[in-house]
């Protein structure tokens, strides 16, 4: 059996230059999962009742719960220090955690890169039809970060595992999906060339 990836995941305020992250979540190669809603700092107003209707995260809830940027920011280190964790949304992604180290005023010490180069083209084109078989397998899961970085690891485990039974069916590249494409204007230079794969 192949070693699976740290996989992370991050809901956010929204999209855009101004968003910032709202909770944040990872799973571990042995499939343990951490997870914290995270305290918007005073200068995080940006707010999207769309995206609101997706993560059911409240600003309440935040304010009430959330942990502070800098402990967020210190378990991250601590747990994923000198290692590689994977985003399906790296583009994204890599932005909010930028944003949190910022606020923060640390540096992280791991790195950030795109779930997509451990997949082959073939593995990529079945990436979301083995996902939704996943999905289904699991049933009702609860929407948080964590829980949704644990689908993605359980995904790439069932692809490289050979486990998956896709029929005949003729798939769109994923090549051409937006959910991997990386949004270079969000690009935050603090993350810098840690999170830039060659």
């Amino acid at each position: 059996m192949k070693t699976a990836p740290i996989i992370l995941d991050i809901e956010a305020s929204g999209f855009g230059r101004s968003s910032y992250p709202i909770e944040l979540g990872y799973t571990l190669p042995d499939g343990q999962t951490w997870c914290s809603l995270i305290r918007p700092e005073p200068d995080w107003t940006h707010w999207d009742n769309s995206a609101q209707a997706v993560h059911h995260i409240s600003q309440d809830l935040l304010l009430s719960r959330g942990r502070y940027v800098r402990e967020v920011a210190s378990v991250l280190n601590q747990n994923l220090g000198g290692q590689i964790a994977y985003s399906d949304g790296w583009g994204h992604d890599y932005s909010w955690l930028g944003r949190l180290f910022e606020a923060a005023n640390m540096t992280p010490n791991f790195k950030l890169d795109n779930l997509r180069i451990l997949l082959s083209e073939e593995e990529a084109d079945l990436w979301h039809v083995v996902k939704d078989q996943v999905t289904q397998e699991r049933g009702l899961q609860r929407h948080r970060a964590s829980a949704d970085a644990r689908l993605l690891q359980l995904t790439w485990l069932r692809l490289k595992e050979g486990e998956r039974k896709v029929g005949e069916t003729r798939l769109s590249p994923w090549s051409v999906s937006n959910e991997f494409l990386p949004a270079e204007n969000h690009l935050h230079p603090r993350f810098g060339p840690m999170a830039v794969h060659a």
